[in-house]
């Protein structure tokens, strides 16, 4: 069965006292919109449709090529939201998800639960539902007697016995396609907040078929953020969660609760993460190393198996070899470094000339001295080796095996 996503993302979130659309704050290194894009596209959606509205030339930029982006020019709720993402979906026959960008901790296990159910079913519409201790500001979830929603009703409009139900909805959906846009178009305004509701579309397929509710197993996917403590206390929850993965992966921790661990990240069995060390998104580590302490790993930076990245350290958009050792003090920028090499304490690639930033290339079992700077572009031959303090101007490139010094370096000969 084809599977297609719409995430809804138009909103400002004003309790944020942000000018950034809500959906693109950050959790764990990555934009709540992006959480979702890979949750999504791990559940195995083909095709996503963000619904863009504040600022949406920013949420475009964030999609990027994995999605379509459409626009909500004016917010009028999000029954009207995924209407507009009617036009991206032409024919589209299928399951659809909708999913709202402030629930960014929701997990692609979920949601290919929820689709199951959806499928073993054969319902109309699927949601996730579960039972907070406090269920004030949610959507109550009416069952009717065979255990099937009735329909949804917003707190705004709900009476007493409503509110008494601990049952909620999470905002989390899957509908077959043709009846979602056929119930939206009979969606109207509702009269008290002047919106169309997408959960009064719930309620129009549950009079004609089946919608089941599927308890979410951990009730900390359903968190909604609406402020910034939303957002602290969603970060707190992902970066455990993120900690427990690399731990039960074989990888050490001297100190978790000085740890930071990104979504994105890729680490190998045995390694050793020291306390203070900061792991951005999209960064791999190999096996066997030593990361920290006090370490900075940004950028997408890939560290080759056996390495050392010591004690305030920061690697950004760079590639390090198996087995190379950058123990103290040094800032490594745009580089390619090979394998077996040796950086001294305070060795720094100066990448950026004031208006581009230039690579580094440091070939395999090449040695740099303690506190040398090598101005990029720059290339250090294999086995090669800079004399403490030396300055190694762009362009003036060291052939393999020679050894250089001074400032500015000068050739010594070969070692």
């Amino acid at each position: 069965m084809s599977l297609a996503a719409i995430i809804l993302a138009a909103g400002r979130g004003t309790r944020m006292r942000s000018e950034r659309p809500k959906a693109l704050h950050r959790v764990c290194g990555r934009t709540m919109l992006g959480h979702l894009l890979a949750a999504a596209g791990e559940a195995g959606a083909k095709k996503i449709v963000v619904v863009a509205g504040y600022q949406s030339g920013l949420v475009r930029g964030e999609a990027g090529s994995r999605a379509v982006v459409v626009r909500q020019r004016r917010l009028l709720g999000s029954g009207h939201a995924v209407r507009q993402a009617a036009k991206a979906l032409p024919g589209f026959r299928g399951a659809v998800l909708v999913l709202y960008c402030d629930t960014p901790l929701v997990s692609s296990a979920t949601l290919g639960k929820l689709i199951g159910a959806y499928r073993r079913n054969a319902c109309e519409a699927a949601l996730l539902s579960a039972r907070p201790e406090d269920p004030a500001g949610y959507g109550r979830v009416e069952k009717d007697g065979r255990g099937f929603v009735r329909r949804i009703v917003e707190e705004t409009d709900a009476g007493a016995a409503q509110k008494a139900l601990r049952e909620v909805n999470v905002g989390c959906y899957v509908f077959r396609s043709e009846a979602l846009f056929a119930a939206l178009a009979r969606v109207s305004r509702n009269p008290v907040k002047k919106e169309y509701y997408l959960t009064d579309a719930v309620g129009i397929l549950a009079a004609s078929g089946k919608v089941a509710a599927v308890p979410v197993d951990d009730t900390a996917e359903t968190l909604g953020i609406n402020t910034q403590r939303d957002l602290m206390t969603a970060e707190n929850l992902m970066q455990q969660k993120i900690l427990d993965r690399w731990i039960d992966r074989g990888v050490r921790l001297r100190d978790p609760r000085s740890t930071t661990i990104d979504a994105g990240v890729e680490i190998g069995h045995d390694t050793v993460i020291l306390p203070h060390t900061v792991i951005e998104d999209s960064c791999v580590i190999g096996k066997n190393c030593v990361i920290g302490p006090f370490a900075r790993i940004r950028g997408g930076s890939k560290i080759g198996d056996g390495c050392v990245i010591g004690n305030f350290v920061e690697v950004v958009r760079s590639v390090v070899g198996e087995k190379t050792q950058i123990k103290h003090l040094s800032y490594i920028g745009d580089a390619r470094i090979g394998a077996g090499v040796n950086v001294g304490a305070g060795a720094i690639t100066a990448n950026f000339d004031g208006k581009k930033k230039h690579k580094t290339v440091i070939k395999d079992k090449a040695q740099i001295g303690s506190g040398t700077i090598l101005v990029a572009p720059v290339t250090v031959g294999r086995a090669a080796k800079t004399g403490a303090g030396s300055v190694i101007p762009k362009g003036k490139n060291v052939p393999a095996g020679q050894v250089v010094a001074g400032v500015p370096a000068r050739f010594l000969g070969k070692h």
